[in-house]
């Protein structure tokens, strides 16, 4: 990969997944729901699972430089 997309990507991605697992944590500690209609553990267990997979995926773009 080149290196100028690999940054961009790897950016966009940890970004992302940091500002989701953010969220989430904030939202677990507040004792709010992460998502509406849903099971308040699901909805955490899967927006946390998310967010780890898309800092990963950036980490893995980083490694690609």
């Amino acid at each position: 990969m080149e290196s100028g997309p690999a940054i961009f990507a790897g950016m966009v991605f940890c970004l992302f997944g940091g500002g989701l697992l953010a969220w989430t944590a904030t939202r677990v500690r507040q004792h709010r729901p992460v998502a509406h209609g849903v099971s308040p553990v699901a909805s955490a267990a899967v927006a946390g699972l998310a967010a780890v997979i898309f800092l990963t995926v950036g980490a893995w773009c980083f490694t690609r430089l």
